[in-house]
Formats: structure tokens, sequence, C-alpha cells
């Protein structure tokens, strides 16, 4: 099997890989921000990226990229490249030498993406560095996620963050700052990438891309801004999967046996990694609002059991993927949570 039909861990399926996509949405003042500093010529050599999933940090970091290996330029935004410039149709084909992309990598055996990013991937970051730039500027390094390292990989990191190479670049794109090593994040400039607002997003997805308006508004409140996120429930067909589960949990928040089963064989069939992972975070975030509701009604008990529950269907989420946990399994038990949570506030 070849490398460009293996899945990549960073992209959404059914989306280009963002080192496709030239648009940006919604981040002028980050876009600004870097442009005046790659400008400036005393740009900072290690970059974090931060926001939630979907919102536009890989875009930025390759937006950046272009920018720093001489992508000619588009005046129609500060970062904006000429997507026909010779030098990106390599960079697109990961052909350039100067530029080096770390990710989850695929495991051959298993058959799937590995959980997390390993420290044999880690360590191709100082490979690539110690050697000279083949086209006589800028190296760039992106990784993407940088909280998917391991600790290990995470600290293999630490040398090229802590002796940093004459005019080489390292953009590390984060969803949960948290994961990495204070020591990591310490020697990094950080641009944080905020999600619009929710109409705003909706707009963008019915008047870019061509979305239902009921669907849009659906989509952009369930990514809760984020942009590419809402684009990717709305290519995978995921509006009507809230739906189906604010109806699987009623009111009360007690589950329906009939319709948790047709959720479960939604996001546990063929190619179903990405549902599943959208129900996960669905029902995460179903608790969260459960909770915020119940403290706005001045019921501590209620908004705590529920809290309890949005962190703990969290962490059944990961486990199930970094662990290889049967999905079946790992689906039941995050129901189950919501159930006891519900149980346990009408008692």
């Amino acid at each position: 099997m070849s490398e460009e039909a293996l899945p990549e861990a960073d992209a959404e399926p059914g989306l280009p890989h963002p080192r496709h996509v030239h648009s940006l949405f919604g981040h002028e003042q980050a876009e600004t921000a870097a442009a005046a500093a790659i400008r400036s010529g005393r740009m900072h050599h290690a970059w974090m990226i931060t926001g939630p999933k979907g919102v536009g940090k890989a875009t930025l970091a390759w937006r950046m990229a272009r920018r720093v290996l001489g992508v000619a330029a588009d005046p129609s935004a500060p970062l904006a490249a000429k997507s026909d410039d010779p030098v990106n149709r390599r960079m697109e084909a990961l052909s350039h030498p100067d530029l080096l992309l770390v990710r989850r990598p695929y495991d051959e055996q298993r058959k799937r993406l590995k959980g997390e990013i390993t420290i044999d991937e880690a360590r191709r970051i100082p490979a690539f560095f110690s050697r000279r730039a083949a086209e006589g500027g800028w190296r760039v390094a992106i990784i993407d996620s940088a909280d998917e390292m391991n600790r290990n990989a995470a600290n293999g990191l630490l040398k090229s963050l802590e002796e940093p190479p004459e005019r080489g670049l390292l953009l590390l794109v984060v969803t949960t700052p948290g994961r990495l090593p204070t020591t990591v994040r310490s020697r990094c400039r950080r641009l944080d990438l905020r999600p619009v607002a929710i109409d705003a997003c909706a707009d963008w997805l019915r008047n870019v891309h061509g979305v239902d308006r009921d669907d849009a508004g659906v989509l952009a409140a369930l990514a809760k801004g984020a942009p590419g996120r809402a684009l990717a429930f709305g290519v995978s067909g995921l509006a009507g999967l809230q739906r189906e589960l604010v109806a699987a949990l009623g009111s009360s928040g007690r589950a329906d046996p009939g319709k948790v089963e047709s959720l479960i064989g939604k996001a546990t069939g063929t190619d179903s990694q990405q549902t599943r992972a959208v129900l996960f975070d669905m029902m995460a975030g179903e608790a969260a609002a459960r909770a915020r509701h119940a403290a706005s009604a001045g019921n501590a008990v209620a908004a705590g059991e529920w809290a309890d529950a949005s962190r703990r269907v969290t962490s059944l989420a990961r486990e199930a993927e970094t662990l290889y946990l049967d999905p079946r399994q790992s689906l039941l038990a995050a129901f189950t949570v919501l159930d006891g949570a519900a149980r346990q506030t009408v008692s």
C-alpha cells in the first residue's frame, strides 16, 4: 500500500488535507501577527498554534510554512499564497526537501493509525534540522498534532527547542496544550485561535459551501463555531446524529436502549471511526451542557454529576483510541456513564 493511499492522521475524512487548503476563515488577527513576525526577520524559532479541533490551526501552520519556504504571495490576505506556484506544488506533494511533517504514523500490523506520535517520529525532527537546507533557505517542520506525542516523543523534541537551528522553524499544532510538558510549552511563541460566532460559522457554511440553512445552524452549534469541524460534520452527514442523541437521552438524560443501540450501530460499522469520535464528543458535550444548565438553575449537585460525566466520557474516548479498546463496549460504557449521572440527579 502506497503512502498516498494510507489514511492521514492530520486530515478529516472527506475533506482536503490542510496543505491543500488556501483559505483561512475568521483568524485575521493571528494571521497578521504571524505575517509581521515573518517580515521582521526576527521570527521566533518555535510556534505553538492552539485552539479547538477544526478551528483552522493546521491551515494557518501551512500558510506560515508556504511563506517561509518562498511560495509566491497572493495579495488577498497577509499569508495568502499562489496555489499554482511550483514550490507550493512540491509542498502539497510532500516532496519539498526542506519541509518535514510529523504526525501519528500508520500501524501496518493493525492496519490503522497509531493512537499517538512515537519517539521514532519525534527523532526525525533533530535529524532534519541537523542537515543543511537543500535549497539554501529555511527549513520548516510541522507537528500535527503535537499534543498527540507520548511523553518520550515530547522529551525528544526538547533538543530542537533548546538549541534552535539556524533558519529553522518548528510549528506545533496543538488542540490540548496541557497535555504537553511545561518545558515544551515555555519554549514556544503561542498563537491562540478561537472559534468564530455560531451565526458567522453557519453563514460561512451556507454561503461558501452551500450547506442547507437548517443543517448549517446545527453543524455550527455542534462544532461550537470551529469552521473546519463544522464542515467535516456536514460532509459526514452528522447533523442528524446530534438530533438522534438528544432523542436517545430525552429531557431526563436516561438513555433509551433501542435508540442507543441504533446510535452505536452507526458508530461501529465499516469506516465509522470519525462517526464514533464525533459521537463521543457529542456525548461529552451534551453532559457538559446539562452541567451548565443545572448550575444556572442553582442545582450544584446535578451540575457536579453531569460535569463529572462529561470528563469520564472524554477519558473513555481517549482510552478507546489509544488502547485499541472494543468500540462497542467503549460506547456502551459512555452511555452507562450518562445514564448513571441522570439517575443520580433524579434520585
